[in-house]
């Protein structure tokens, strides 16, 4: 991707091959078939930066974005997005920083509309499908003595990076962020040889699982722990030296392994414990899986990339535990789409997050707190606003996370209020509409309604008389015009309807073929649903679609006509229904939005908390972060190999 924005996170400076090549075909295809030639099928299009959606326009849609100067990044950007300083939390979690970021829409409609001509969206909350009820638990833990420490010195390094003192190839951000993520789960990652502190994540997450297990063992309720670091591999040991005697210890320490054996010690039995890593092709994954779903297997251990998409075993799935935190809010949500989704057989489900407070789990949930504001602006099923910054819930369920894992109970008022107060707004924003909506309902939609109602009624009571005057008393008899010639024979009219069906193909268009008891005739043929239809009219038009029998079609027009006072009858009924709306509709404008002063209160009290830390200040740095904020200078940020 060809850009002048420098020093801005999230957009990348350099190109895959891979893309370029797919760029190529899609160009090559749309060629061959005028910009119908591809298709693109998935559930996350956007899964990590604003760069994604260009990404998949310049893909789908390179015609549109030549033909409205759009087809440059920065032109793109310009047009649609925003870059905005803020602060936010170093990635060793130790204080805060200035970041450049993309954090804003604008022109939301606008670009929505020109997305949607190639991307046809459908969200859980237009499909409304029948999934299990979540509850969601926070589970946070303090750091050890250790952990702290060890965040510190990652401070100093990443201090040092940052004023290029290291060279990259010996230290950088990147090996910083895993080494930190590392000591997020579990300080054994750093060092197999520290303690096993009894506060920790990992034991955190095992006492969860196996209260859950138990609690679920009636119905053999199973259960999927995620986490992306430390997966099993083979043992290896190594020679250390105590006292000047050989000892042998395990060189490599695996959360899998631990989580396991924990489980085991507790009282769970080895074969209702998987790891998704042991079924290494897809016989033994389909073997697992199936285990799985009859409740064989009740604790499935794996990462996103293997226990994600594709893993089929909701039948009995009642909790779900994240370890640790993915890169990508995609990631979570292939995670949970595991448990809540169709098949699932219990009508809730429990979703557990385990944070290890002032560690770079605060970081990481920032970083999928950033990505998911920007795919729920671009992906909700809502009708988008003119900008829009704060739109969705899992970004506030995000939010929430990161502040807890901080440790600083003003930080977390912040976001907590923040958080009701965005809920609130959206509320309030949906009251908004919806008078707006019922207002135009009342003003326009439901005046017309009636208005259409009583003209069809008054046109039906004049149409009556004409067709009671012109039907013969004794049934038996039978008059038809058709294209200007007279029929009383019922067989020979029929047979020249099926006739004109042919010519009405021919011509490709309508026809007036006759009269019938007063009412002009037309024969149309509608090619969405495949069927001849006659338009019976008088002052109404009443249709009837024809059929391959003679004497049936003859019916069917006598049909139409005879139904006019049961067309009569529904017409009032719904006349009575649209009054009874209209008046509903007066009484709920007069309702006010229920949580005004809610709103009211806690808009107060999140101006006085910004006011103490200081957040938003323009001439000053939060006073209660003095010694940790650190602003870059922009030559400097470009040494951040921050991922």
């Amino acid at each position: 991707m060809y850009t002048k924005l420098r020093n801005v996170a999230g957009v990348a400076q350099t190109e895959a091959k891979k893309s370029s090549d797919l760029f190529a075909k899609c160009q090559y295809l749309d060629e061959l078939t005028g910009g119908r030639g591809v298709v693109f099928a998935t559930g996350t299009p956007i899964s990590n930066s604003m760069a994604e959606l260009y990404t998949m326009m310049r893909y789908l849609q390179y015609g549109m974005l030549q033909d409205r100067g759009l087809t440059l990044f920065d032109e793109w950007a310009s047009t649609f997005g925003e870059v905005t300083t803020s602060v936010e939390l170093k990635p060793e979690g130790t204080g805060y920083r200035m970041r450049t970021r993309f954090s804003r829409f604008y022109n939301l409609p606008e670009l929505m509309a020109l997305w949607r001509e190639a991307a046809d969206i459908q969200t859980a909350d237009m499909l409304n499908l029948p999934v299990p009820e979540v509850e969601r638990k926070n589970v946070v833990v303090k750091p050890t003595n250790i952990q702290r420490e060890m965040v510190a010195e990652l401070g100093e390094r990443a201090e040092a990076v940052r004023n290029g003192n290291v060279d990259p190839s010996e230290d950088n951000m990147l090996k910083i962020t895993n080494d930190g993520r590392k000591l997020a789960l579990d300080q054994r990652l750093i060092d197999p040889l520290l303690p096993d502190e009894a506060g920790s994540k990992v034991n955190a997450s095992v006492e969860e699982v196996f209260r859950l297990w138990q609690e679920f063992a009636s119905t053999k309720g199973t259960q999927l722990v995620f986490c992306d670091l430390s997966t099993p591999k083979a043992e290896k040991k190594i020679k250390c030296m105590t006292d000047g005697v050989a000892a042998v210890q395990a060189a490599a320490f695996s959360v899998y392994a631990d989580v396991r054996d924990k489980l085991i010690g507790h009282g769970v039995p080895p074969g209702e414990i998987a790891f998704i890593h042991d079924a290494d092709n897809e016989k033994k994954k389909a073997e697992l899986f199936a285990k799985v779903r009859s409740g064989k297997v009740r604790i499935l251990l794996g990462s996103t990339q293997k226990m994600g998409a594709g893993t089929n075993v909701q039948t009995l799935l009642a909790a779900e535990h994240h370890l640790d935190v993915p890169w990508r809010p995609s990631d979570i949500e292939q995670r949970e789409g595991r448990a809540i989704r169709q098949g699932n057989t219990n009508k809730k489900v429990f979703i557990h997050r385990y944070v290890t407070e002032g560690t770079f789990d605060a970081y990481s949930w920032q970083l999928i707190e950033t990505k998911q504001r920007f795919i729920s602006q671009v992906m909700s099923g809502k009708a988008p606003s003119r900008s829009c910054e704060d739109l969705d819930e899992a970004v506030l369920s995000y939010g929430e996370i990161k502040a807890l894992s901080t440790g600083n109970p003003h930080i977390l008022e912040k976001v907590q209020l923040e958080t009701d107060v965005t809920k609130l707004r959206l509320l309030k924003s949906s009251h908004v509409s919806q008078r707006y909506r019922l207002e135009d309902m009342l003003l326009l939609q439901y005046p017309q309604q009636l208005l259409e109602r009583r003209q069809k009624i008054g046109a039906i009571e004049r149409d009556i008389p004409r067709r009671d005057a012109n039907t013969p008393e004794d049934r038996e008899q039978f008059f038809m015009t058709v294209m200007g010639r007279e029929y009383t024979d019922k067989a020979a009219a029929g047979a020249e309807l099926l006739a004109l069906c042919q010519t009405v193909v021919q011509r490709g268009e309508a026809m007036e073929i006759g009269s019938y008891r007063g009412f002009a005739m037309r024969l149309e043929y509608r090619a969405m649903e495949q069927a001849f239809v006659v338009g019976l009219r008088g002052a109404a038009v009443y249709f009837a679609e024809l059929g391959t029998d003679v004497q049936g079609n003859l019916a069917r027009l006598n049909n139409a006509l005879n139904g006019m006072e049961a067309h009569l009858k529904k017409l009032t009924q719904e006349i009575s229904e649209i009054e009874k709306q209209q008046e509903n509709t007066r009484q709920e404008l007069e309702k006010p939005f229920a949580q005004e002063q809610e709103l009211a209160e806690k808009e107060a009290r999140l101006s006085a908390v910004n006011a103490l830390l200081n957040i938003d200040g323009k001439n000053s740095i939060p006073d209660l972060m003095d010694d940790t904020l650190d602003i870059e200078p922009p030559q400097r940020a470009a040494k951040d190999y921050e991922r």
